[in-house]
Protein backbone atom coordinates (compact mmCIF):
# COMPACT_ATOMS: atom_id res chain seq x y z
CA UNK A 1 0.00 0.00 0.00
CA UNK A 2 1.67 3.40 -1.14
CA UNK A 3 0.99 6.62 0.23
CA UNK A 4 -0.21 9.11 -2.02
CA UNK A 5 1.95 12.32 -1.12
CA UNK A 6 5.13 13.33 -2.38
CA UNK A 7 5.54 16.68 -0.21
CA UNK A 8 6.00 17.28 3.05
CA UNK A 9 4.35 20.49 5.25
CA UNK A 10 5.39 20.07 8.95
CA UNK A 11 3.24 22.79 10.53
CA UNK A 12 0.47 21.89 12.14
CA UNK A 13 1.12 18.35 11.35
CA UNK A 14 3.48 17.23 14.35
CA UNK A 15 2.77 16.78 17.67
CA UNK A 16 4.81 18.20 20.89
CA UNK A 17 6.51 14.83 20.84
CA UNK A 18 7.48 14.45 17.55
CA UNK A 19 8.85 17.92 17.76
CA UNK A 20 11.05 16.33 20.85
CA UNK A 21 12.21 13.89 19.03
CA UNK A 22 13.27 15.91 16.05
CA UNK A 23 15.16 18.12 18.47
CA UNK A 24 17.13 15.31 19.97
CA UNK A 25 17.36 13.23 16.00
CA UNK A 26 18.64 17.29 14.90
CA UNK A 27 20.91 17.89 17.67
CA UNK A 28 22.35 14.37 17.62
CA UNK A 29 22.64 14.63 13.45
CA UNK A 30 24.10 18.54 13.87
CA UNK A 31 27.46 17.11 15.54
CA UNK A 32 27.86 13.84 12.91
CA UNK A 33 31.77 13.23 12.36
CA UNK A 34 31.02 9.70 11.83
CA UNK A 35 28.05 9.22 9.92
CA UNK A 36 27.64 5.50 11.19
CA UNK A 37 27.53 6.53 14.90
CA UNK A 38 25.10 9.30 14.58
CA UNK A 39 23.28 7.13 12.56
CA UNK A 40 22.93 4.45 15.38
CA UNK A 41 21.65 7.24 17.39
CA UNK A 42 18.85 8.34 15.69
CA UNK A 43 17.49 4.70 15.13
CA UNK A 44 18.04 4.46 19.20
CA UNK A 45 16.19 7.56 19.53
CA UNK A 46 13.05 6.22 17.45
CA UNK A 47 12.85 3.03 19.21
CA UNK A 48 13.19 5.14 23.05
CA UNK A 49 11.15 8.43 22.36
CA UNK A 50 9.01 7.19 19.40
CA UNK A 51 8.16 3.35 20.44
CA UNK A 52 9.12 2.05 16.60
CA UNK A 53 10.89 -1.22 16.50
CA UNK A 54 13.57 -2.26 14.42
CA UNK A 55 14.33 1.24 13.08
CA UNK A 56 16.80 0.13 10.05
CA UNK A 57 18.10 2.46 7.63
CA UNK A 58 19.91 1.28 4.27
CA UNK A 59 21.99 2.25 1.78
CA UNK A 60 22.97 1.91 -2.00
CA UNK A 61 26.05 0.24 -2.54
CA UNK A 62 27.62 2.69 -4.84
CA UNK A 63 30.06 -0.71 -6.31
CA UNK A 64 27.46 -3.88 -6.20
CA UNK A 65 24.49 -1.23 -6.13
CA UNK A 66 22.52 -3.23 -3.63
CA UNK A 67 20.98 -1.76 -0.98
CA UNK A 68 22.39 -2.78 2.27
CA UNK A 69 21.87 -2.52 6.39
CA UNK A 70 23.88 0.70 7.53
CA UNK A 71 22.31 0.58 10.70
CA UNK A 72 20.02 -1.28 12.76
CA UNK A 73 18.38 -1.66 16.03
CA UNK A 74 18.24 -4.65 17.85
CA UNK A 75 19.80 -7.37 15.37
CA UNK A 76 22.51 -9.26 15.08
CA UNK A 77 25.67 -8.68 12.89
CA UNK A 78 24.46 -11.66 11.38
CA UNK A 79 21.11 -10.76 10.48
CA UNK A 80 22.16 -7.40 8.91
CA UNK A 81 24.63 -9.12 6.50
CA UNK A 82 21.83 -10.80 5.29
CA UNK A 83 19.76 -7.93 4.61
CA UNK A 84 20.85 -7.10 1.65
CA UNK A 85 18.21 -6.43 -1.42
CA UNK A 86 18.47 -5.49 -5.03
CA UNK A 87 17.01 -2.04 -6.32
CA UNK A 88 13.44 -2.63 -6.75
CA UNK A 89 13.54 -5.85 -4.84
CA UNK A 90 11.09 -6.35 -2.07
CA UNK A 91 9.27 -3.36 0.00
CA UNK A 92 12.38 -1.65 0.77
CA UNK A 93 13.82 -1.72 -2.76
CA UNK A 94 10.48 -0.75 -4.71
CA UNK A 95 11.12 2.54 -2.29
CA UNK A 96 14.58 3.45 -3.48
CA UNK A 97 13.49 2.96 -6.82
CA UNK A 98 10.67 4.81 -7.04
CA UNK A 99 11.34 7.61 -4.33
CA UNK A 100 7.57 7.14 -2.94
CA UNK A 101 7.38 5.83 0.82
CA UNK A 102 4.90 2.64 1.65
CA UNK A 103 3.20 1.56 4.89
CA UNK A 104 2.69 -2.25 5.09
CA UNK A 105 -0.50 -2.29 8.24
CA UNK A 106 -0.04 -5.81 8.59
CA UNK A 107 3.14 -7.81 7.80
CA UNK A 108 1.90 -11.17 7.39
CA UNK A 109 -0.22 -10.25 4.94
CA UNK A 110 2.05 -8.44 2.49
CA UNK A 111 3.70 -11.12 -0.04
CA UNK A 112 6.05 -8.38 -1.46
CA UNK A 113 7.94 -8.14 2.19
CA UNK A 114 10.83 -10.49 2.46
CA UNK A 115 11.92 -10.93 5.98
CA UNK A 116 15.75 -11.39 4.53
CA UNK A 117 17.03 -10.19 8.09
CA UNK A 118 14.74 -13.29 9.88
CA UNK A 119 13.97 -11.20 12.96
CA UNK A 120 10.54 -12.00 12.82
CA UNK A 121 8.41 -15.04 13.69
CA UNK A 122 4.96 -15.56 12.51
CA UNK A 123 3.25 -14.26 15.66
CA UNK A 124 4.93 -11.15 15.13
CA UNK A 125 4.24 -10.49 11.74
CA UNK A 126 0.79 -10.85 12.58
CA UNK A 127 0.80 -8.26 15.29
CA UNK A 128 3.27 -5.11 13.54
CA UNK A 129 2.99 -2.85 10.53
CA UNK A 130 6.09 -1.99 8.59
CA UNK A 131 6.49 1.81 7.21
CA UNK A 132 9.55 2.90 4.60
CA UNK A 133 10.37 6.38 3.39
CA UNK A 134 13.30 7.09 1.09
CA UNK A 135 16.44 8.55 2.27
CA UNK A 136 17.06 11.33 -1.38
CA UNK A 137 19.81 13.53 -2.06
CA UNK A 138 18.35 15.72 -4.90
CA UNK A 139 16.56 13.40 -6.65
CA UNK A 140 18.24 10.40 -6.28
CA UNK A 141 17.39 8.02 -3.73
CA UNK A 142 20.59 6.50 -1.76
CA UNK A 143 18.80 4.69 0.74
CA UNK A 144 15.83 4.00 2.99
CA UNK A 145 14.65 4.60 6.49
CA UNK A 146 12.37 1.81 7.80
CA UNK A 147 10.33 1.10 11.22
CA UNK A 148 8.15 -1.84 12.69
CA UNK A 149 5.07 -0.21 14.45
CA UNK A 150 2.52 -2.57 16.81
CA UNK A 151 -0.41 -2.91 14.49
CA UNK A 152 -3.65 -1.46 15.59
CA UNK A 153 -6.89 -1.66 13.89
CA UNK A 154 -7.70 1.50 12.78
CA UNK A 155 -4.43 2.12 12.15
CA UNK A 156 -4.68 4.83 9.20
CA UNK A 157 -4.24 8.61 10.73
CA UNK A 158 -1.74 7.09 13.03
CA UNK A 159 0.30 5.50 10.27
CA UNK A 160 0.08 8.90 8.27
CA UNK A 161 1.06 10.79 11.03
CA UNK A 162 4.40 8.62 11.74
CA UNK A 163 5.00 8.63 7.87
CA UNK A 164 5.13 12.24 7.69
CA UNK A 165 7.24 12.05 11.17
CA UNK A 166 9.80 9.24 8.93
CA UNK A 167 9.80 11.79 6.08
CA UNK A 168 11.11 14.59 7.67
CA UNK A 169 13.50 12.27 9.84
CA UNK A 170 14.90 10.93 6.23
CA UNK A 171 15.25 14.33 4.86
CA UNK A 172 17.35 15.22 7.76
CA UNK A 173 19.94 12.14 7.93
CA UNK A 174 20.15 13.08 3.38
CA UNK A 175 21.40 16.56 4.26
CA UNK A 176 23.80 14.74 7.30
CA UNK A 177 25.01 11.89 4.60
CA UNK A 178 25.62 14.69 2.15
CA UNK A 179 27.72 17.10 4.62
CA UNK A 180 29.82 14.26 5.69
CA UNK A 181 30.51 12.86 2.01
CA UNK A 182 31.09 16.47 1.37
CA UNK A 183 33.46 16.81 4.04
CA UNK A 184 35.17 13.28 3.12
CA UNK A 185 35.54 14.64 -0.47
CA UNK A 186 37.21 17.34 0.61
CA UNK A 187 39.66 15.58 3.32
CA UNK A 188 40.16 13.15 0.39
CA UNK A 189 41.57 15.67 -1.73
CA UNK A 190 43.35 17.11 1.17
CA UNK A 191 44.97 14.15 1.79
CA UNK A 192 46.04 13.42 -2.71
CA UNK A 193 47.29 16.80 -2.27
CA UNK A 194 49.72 16.34 0.74
CA UNK A 195 50.54 12.69 -0.92
CA UNK A 196 51.36 14.56 -4.09
CA UNK A 197 53.13 17.34 -2.09
CA UNK A 198 55.68 14.63 -0.02
CA UNK A 199 56.06 13.14 -3.58
CA UNK A 200 57.32 15.61 -5.25
CA UNK A 201 59.37 16.48 -1.79
CA UNK A 202 60.63 13.33 -1.86
CA UNK A 203 61.96 13.67 -5.97
CA UNK A 204 63.94 16.63 -4.69
CA UNK A 205 65.80 14.22 -3.16
CA UNK A 206 66.13 11.33 -4.91
CA UNK A 207 69.58 10.20 -6.31
CA UNK A 208 68.58 11.27 -9.88
CA UNK A 209 68.52 15.28 -8.91
CA UNK A 210 72.01 14.68 -7.85
CA UNK A 211 73.80 17.07 -10.94
CA UNK A 212 76.42 14.80 -12.24
CA UNK A 213 77.75 13.23 -15.14
CA UNK A 214 81.61 11.78 -15.01
CA UNK A 215 82.75 8.39 -14.85
CA UNK A 216 83.47 9.10 -10.92
CA UNK A 217 79.74 10.29 -10.22
CA UNK A 218 78.64 7.57 -12.21
CA UNK A 219 80.44 5.36 -9.65
CA UNK A 220 78.69 6.75 -6.49
CA UNK A 221 75.40 6.30 -8.38
CA UNK A 222 75.91 2.72 -9.20
CA UNK A 223 76.84 2.22 -5.31
CA UNK A 224 73.77 4.54 -3.93
CA UNK A 225 71.84 2.17 -6.14
CA UNK A 226 73.06 -0.42 -4.68
CA UNK A 227 72.64 -0.04 -1.14
CA UNK A 228 69.59 2.19 -0.91
CA UNK A 229 67.09 0.11 -0.14
CA UNK A 230 69.12 -2.60 2.34
CA UNK A 231 69.45 -1.75 6.33
CA UNK A 232 73.08 -1.82 5.98
CA UNK A 233 74.89 1.06 7.42
CA UNK A 234 76.63 3.24 5.46
CA UNK A 235 79.76 5.30 5.44
CA UNK A 236 79.92 8.69 3.45
CA UNK A 237 83.71 9.82 3.00
CA UNK A 238 84.88 12.46 0.96
CA UNK A 239 85.93 16.47 1.81
CA UNK A 240 83.87 18.82 3.08
CA UNK A 241 81.42 20.08 0.44
CA UNK A 242 81.04 16.96 -2.05
CA UNK A 243 77.59 16.42 -1.16
CA UNK A 244 77.39 13.51 1.57
CA UNK A 245 74.46 15.27 3.02
CA UNK A 246 72.52 15.03 -0.41
CA UNK A 247 73.75 11.34 -0.96
CA UNK A 248 71.67 10.32 2.86
CA UNK A 249 68.45 12.32 1.58
CA UNK A 250 68.97 10.17 -1.21
CA UNK A 251 69.77 6.83 0.58
CA UNK A 252 66.92 7.93 2.84
CA UNK A 253 64.17 8.41 -0.06
CA UNK A 254 65.16 5.61 -2.13
CA UNK A 255 64.56 3.20 0.64
CA UNK A 256 61.73 1.32 1.87
CA UNK A 257 61.60 3.81 4.92
CA UNK A 258 60.96 6.68 2.60
CA UNK A 259 57.99 6.89 5.29
CA UNK A 260 59.60 7.73 7.99
CA UNK A 261 61.72 10.37 9.12
CA UNK A 262 65.21 11.64 8.30
CA UNK A 263 66.93 13.12 11.16
CA UNK A 264 70.32 14.51 10.86
CA UNK A 265 73.09 15.24 13.68
CA UNK A 266 76.38 16.95 13.16
CA UNK A 267 78.64 15.81 15.55
CA UNK A 268 81.30 18.42 15.20
CA UNK A 269 78.67 20.93 16.24
CA UNK A 270 78.32 19.56 19.77
CA UNK A 271 80.51 19.26 23.00
CA UNK A 272 80.03 15.73 24.36
CA UNK A 273 77.91 15.92 26.79
CA UNK A 274 75.25 17.52 24.59
CA UNK A 275 75.55 14.58 22.00
CA UNK A 276 74.91 12.03 24.13
CA UNK A 277 71.94 13.94 25.32
CA UNK A 278 71.16 14.92 21.98
CA UNK A 279 71.47 11.03 20.34
CA UNK A 280 69.76 9.06 23.45
CA UNK A 281 67.54 11.58 25.21
CA UNK A 282 67.54 12.38 29.15
CA UNK A 283 65.04 11.33 31.95
CA UNK A 284 64.24 14.75 33.89
CA UNK A 285 66.97 15.64 36.75
CA UNK A 286 69.49 13.31 35.03
CA UNK A 287 71.85 16.13 35.19
CA UNK A 288 71.69 19.83 36.27
CA UNK A 289 69.49 21.44 33.74
CA UNK A 290 67.30 18.81 32.71
CA UNK A 291 63.87 20.13 33.43
CA UNK A 292 62.40 18.03 31.79
CA UNK A 293 62.24 14.37 29.71
CA UNK A 294 64.26 14.85 26.36
CA UNK A 295 63.94 12.40 23.55
CA UNK A 296 66.79 11.54 21.50
CA UNK A 297 67.98 11.70 18.03
CA UNK A 298 67.46 8.15 18.00
CA UNK A 299 63.95 7.53 18.86
CA UNK A 300 62.75 10.31 16.44
CA UNK A 301 64.55 8.60 13.99
CA UNK A 302 62.20 5.61 14.55
CA UNK A 303 61.83 3.70 11.90
CA UNK A 304 63.32 6.25 9.29
CA UNK A 305 66.97 7.27 8.73
CA UNK A 306 69.72 8.64 11.61
CA UNK A 307 72.54 10.92 9.56
CA UNK A 308 75.26 11.03 11.65
CA UNK A 309 77.40 13.81 10.24
CA UNK A 310 80.93 14.30 11.15
CA UNK A 311 80.91 11.24 12.96
CA UNK A 312 84.93 11.36 13.56
CA UNK A 313 84.65 14.16 15.68
CA UNK A 314 82.68 12.16 18.70
CA UNK A 315 84.43 11.97 21.95
CA UNK A 316 85.54 8.22 22.78
CA UNK A 317 83.07 8.25 25.69
CA UNK A 318 80.35 8.81 23.02
CA UNK A 319 82.31 5.94 20.93
CA UNK A 320 81.54 3.56 23.29
CA UNK A 321 77.76 4.25 23.57
CA UNK A 322 77.37 4.34 19.67
CA UNK A 323 79.00 1.34 19.14
CA UNK A 324 75.95 -0.41 21.76
CA UNK A 325 73.50 0.86 19.65
CA UNK A 326 74.53 -0.31 16.63
CA UNK A 327 75.36 -3.70 18.10
CA UNK A 328 72.58 -4.37 20.54
CA UNK A 329 69.71 -2.10 18.93
CA UNK A 330 69.12 -1.06 21.84
CA UNK A 331 69.52 2.40 24.10
CA UNK A 332 68.94 4.05 27.20
CA UNK A 333 68.28 7.85 27.62
CA UNK A 334 70.41 9.10 30.39
CA UNK A 335 69.53 8.78 33.67
CA UNK A 336 66.81 6.02 33.14
CA UNK A 337 67.20 2.63 33.44
CA UNK A 338 64.81 1.53 30.46
CA UNK A 339 65.97 -0.27 27.61
CA UNK A 340 64.65 1.23 24.43
CA UNK A 341 64.74 -0.68 20.87
CA UNK A 342 65.81 1.34 18.10
CA UNK A 343 64.79 0.41 14.52
CA UNK A 344 66.70 2.80 12.10
CA UNK A 345 68.69 2.76 9.24
CA UNK A 346 72.53 4.72 9.71
CA UNK A 347 74.15 6.57 7.54
CA UNK A 348 77.26 8.34 8.96
CA UNK A 349 79.65 10.69 7.32
CA UNK A 350 83.11 11.97 7.67
CA UNK A 351 85.83 14.00 5.78
CA UNK A 352 88.50 12.68 8.36
CA UNK A 353 90.88 9.59 7.54
CA UNK A 354 90.01 7.27 9.97
CA UNK A 355 92.31 4.64 9.22
CA UNK A 356 94.90 7.11 10.49
CA UNK A 357 92.54 8.13 13.25
CA UNK A 358 92.44 4.35 14.52
CA UNK A 359 96.39 3.61 14.43
CA UNK A 360 96.36 7.01 16.22
CA UNK A 361 94.25 5.42 19.09
CA UNK A 362 91.57 8.99 18.51
CA UNK A 363 88.58 6.37 16.78
CA UNK A 364 87.97 2.71 18.14
CA UNK A 365 88.47 0.29 15.65
CA UNK A 366 85.36 -1.68 17.11
CA UNK A 367 83.73 1.27 15.65
CA UNK A 368 85.21 2.08 12.75
CA UNK A 369 84.50 -1.61 11.51
CA UNK A 370 80.41 -1.23 12.39
CA UNK A 371 80.42 2.00 10.52
CA UNK A 372 82.60 0.92 7.36
CA UNK A 373 79.65 -1.86 6.51
CA UNK A 374 79.27 -0.06 3.14
CA UNK A 375 81.80 2.66 2.62
CA UNK A 376 80.69 5.27 -0.17
CA UNK A 377 83.27 7.81 -1.42
CA UNK A 378 82.33 10.64 -3.22
CA UNK A 379 85.11 12.54 -5.43
CA UNK A 380 86.42 15.67 -4.95
CA UNK A 381 85.13 18.45 -7.43
CA UNK A 382 88.55 19.12 -8.67
CA UNK A 383 88.35 14.98 -9.79
CA UNK A 384 84.79 15.34 -11.94
CA UNK A 385 85.58 18.60 -13.53
CA UNK A 386 83.02 17.82 -16.64
CA UNK A 387 80.15 18.15 -13.87
CA UNK A 388 81.78 22.21 -13.12
CA UNK A 389 79.36 23.70 -16.36
CA UNK A 390 76.40 21.35 -15.49
CA UNK A 391 76.61 22.55 -11.50
CA UNK A 392 77.01 26.04 -12.58
CA UNK A 393 74.17 25.75 -14.68
CA UNK A 394 71.99 24.07 -12.31
CA UNK A 395 73.11 27.20 -9.45
CA UNK A 396 72.61 29.80 -11.58
CA UNK A 397 68.91 28.64 -12.72
CA UNK A 398 68.15 28.20 -8.80
CA UNK A 399 69.26 31.70 -7.67
CA UNK A 400 68.09 33.72 -10.86
CA UNK A 401 64.18 32.14 -10.14
CA UNK A 402 65.01 32.87 -6.31
CA UNK A 403 65.99 36.78 -7.20
CA UNK A 404 63.71 37.06 -10.01
CA UNK A 405 66.64 37.86 -12.67
CA UNK A 406 66.79 36.83 -15.95
CA UNK A 407 70.53 35.76 -16.44
CA UNK A 408 70.54 32.89 -19.55
CA UNK A 409 73.81 31.96 -19.75
CA UNK A 410 77.25 31.95 -18.62
CA UNK A 411 79.90 33.31 -20.84
CA UNK A 412 82.94 31.94 -22.38
CA UNK A 413 85.33 33.46 -20.22
CA UNK A 414 83.77 32.89 -16.97
CA UNK A 415 83.41 29.24 -17.94
CA UNK A 416 87.03 29.05 -18.53
CA UNK A 417 87.65 30.10 -14.77
CA UNK A 418 85.35 27.85 -13.72
CA UNK A 419 86.50 24.70 -15.20
CA UNK A 420 90.07 26.14 -14.31
CA UNK A 421 89.87 26.64 -10.88
CA UNK A 422 90.76 24.26 -8.28
CA UNK A 423 87.82 24.65 -5.85
CA UNK A 424 89.09 23.63 -2.08
CA UNK A 425 85.28 24.09 -1.09
CA UNK A 426 83.97 22.01 -3.88
CA UNK A 427 80.25 21.92 -4.83
CA UNK A 428 79.23 24.14 -1.64
CA UNK A 429 82.12 26.53 -2.77
CA UNK A 430 80.80 26.41 -6.38
CA UNK A 431 77.18 27.10 -5.10
CA UNK A 432 78.56 30.15 -2.97
CA UNK A 433 80.30 31.75 -6.09
CA UNK A 434 77.46 31.30 -8.75
CA UNK A 435 74.73 32.46 -5.95
CA UNK A 436 77.57 35.24 -5.97
CA UNK A 437 77.80 36.17 -9.16
CA UNK A 438 73.93 35.76 -9.52
CA UNK A 439 73.28 38.73 -7.54
CA UNK A 440 75.30 41.19 -8.67
CA UNK A 441 74.60 40.78 -12.17
CA UNK A 442 72.73 43.10 -13.65
CA UNK A 443 73.05 41.65 -17.55
CA UNK A 444 71.65 38.51 -19.02
CA UNK A 445 75.37 36.42 -18.74
CA UNK A 446 77.65 35.43 -15.98
CA UNK A 447 80.96 37.07 -16.76
CA UNK A 448 84.14 36.30 -14.93
CA UNK A 449 84.07 39.99 -13.30
CA UNK A 450 81.45 38.59 -11.94
CA UNK A 451 82.96 35.96 -9.99
CA UNK A 452 85.09 35.82 -7.01
CA UNK A 453 88.62 37.37 -7.26
CA UNK A 454 89.95 34.39 -6.57
CA UNK A 455 88.91 32.66 -10.04
CA UNK A 456 89.44 35.62 -12.11
CA UNK A 457 93.15 34.50 -12.06
CA UNK A 458 93.50 30.46 -11.15
CA UNK A 459 97.04 30.72 -11.12
CA UNK A 460 97.84 33.13 -8.78
CA UNK A 461 94.78 31.84 -6.33
CA UNK A 462 96.61 29.10 -5.92
CA UNK A 463 99.78 31.13 -4.89
CA UNK A 464 97.89 33.53 -2.76
CA UNK A 465 98.44 36.76 -4.45
CA UNK A 466 95.58 39.07 -5.13
CA UNK A 467 94.65 40.04 -8.53
CA UNK A 468 95.70 43.39 -9.75
CA UNK A 469 93.64 45.85 -11.58
CA UNK A 470 95.70 45.69 -14.62
CA UNK A 471 94.90 41.75 -15.19
CA UNK A 472 91.27 42.20 -13.93
CA UNK A 473 90.61 45.10 -16.54
CA UNK A 474 92.24 42.86 -19.19
CA UNK A 475 89.67 39.99 -18.35
CA UNK A 476 86.86 42.15 -18.25
CA UNK A 477 87.61 44.03 -21.96
CA UNK A 478 88.51 40.45 -23.49
CA UNK A 479 85.39 38.90 -22.42
CA UNK A 480 83.08 42.18 -24.16
CA UNK A 481 85.03 41.50 -27.16
CA UNK A 482 84.19 37.62 -27.27
CA UNK A 483 80.88 38.80 -26.38
CA UNK A 484 80.25 41.14 -29.08
CA UNK A 485 81.53 38.55 -31.84
CA UNK A 486 79.57 35.75 -30.75
CA UNK A 487 76.69 38.18 -31.44
CA UNK A 488 77.31 39.11 -35.04
CA UNK A 489 78.89 35.75 -35.87
CA UNK A 490 82.58 36.93 -35.78
CA UNK A 491 81.72 40.10 -37.91
CA UNK A 492 84.43 42.75 -36.41
CA UNK A 493 83.19 45.69 -38.23
CA UNK A 494 79.46 45.20 -36.70
CA UNK A 495 81.39 44.15 -33.37
CA UNK A 496 82.92 47.68 -32.92
CA UNK A 497 79.56 49.31 -33.61
CA UNK A 498 78.34 46.86 -30.39
CA UNK A 499 81.36 48.37 -27.93
CA UNK A 500 80.83 51.70 -29.77
CA UNK A 501 84.09 51.77 -30.80
CA UNK A 502 86.69 52.23 -34.02
CA UNK A 503 87.33 49.03 -35.94
CA UNK A 504 90.86 49.58 -35.77
CA UNK A 505 90.97 49.50 -32.34
CA UNK A 506 89.08 45.95 -32.00
CA UNK A 507 91.63 44.84 -34.68
CA UNK A 508 94.29 46.13 -32.23
CA UNK A 509 92.60 44.24 -29.06
CA UNK A 510 91.51 40.68 -30.99
CA UNK A 511 95.62 40.93 -32.21
CA UNK A 512 96.79 41.77 -28.50
CA UNK A 513 94.40 39.22 -26.44
CA UNK A 514 94.95 36.06 -29.18
CA UNK A 515 91.00 36.28 -29.86
CA UNK A 516 90.55 34.20 -33.15
CA UNK A 517 87.34 35.82 -34.77
CA UNK A 518 86.77 33.21 -37.15
CA UNK A 519 85.33 30.39 -34.45
CA UNK A 520 82.87 32.58 -33.97
CA UNK A 521 81.29 32.45 -37.54
CA UNK A 522 78.48 30.38 -38.23
CA UNK A 523 79.57 27.43 -41.07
Amino acid sequence: MKSDFNTLEVNGHLALQDLACLYEITRNLASAVQLQTCLEKVVAILVEMKCMENGTITIVNPISRELEIEVAHGITAEARNRGKYKIGEGITGRVVATGEPIIVPQIGEEPLFLNRTRTRGDEQKKKSSFLCVPIQVGNQSIGALSVDRVYKEGFGSQSEQDLRFLTVVSWLIAQTVQRVQDVNKEKESLLKENQKLKRELAAKNRITDIIGNSSRMQEVFEMVHRVANSNATVLLRGQSGTGKTLVAKALHHNSSRSAGPFIVVNCSALPENLLESELFGHEKGAFTGAHERKHGRFELAEGGTLFLDEIGEISPAVQIKLLNVIQERTFQRLGSGTILKSDIRLVAATNRDLENAVEEGHFREDLYYRLNVFPVYLPPLCERRTDILLLAEHFLEKYSKENNKKITRISTSAIDFLIQYHWPGNVRELQNCMERAVLICDGSAIKSIHLPPTLQRPELAESGNPLSLAASVENFERELIVDALKQTNGNQTKAAKILDTSLRIINYKIHNYGIDPGQFKIK
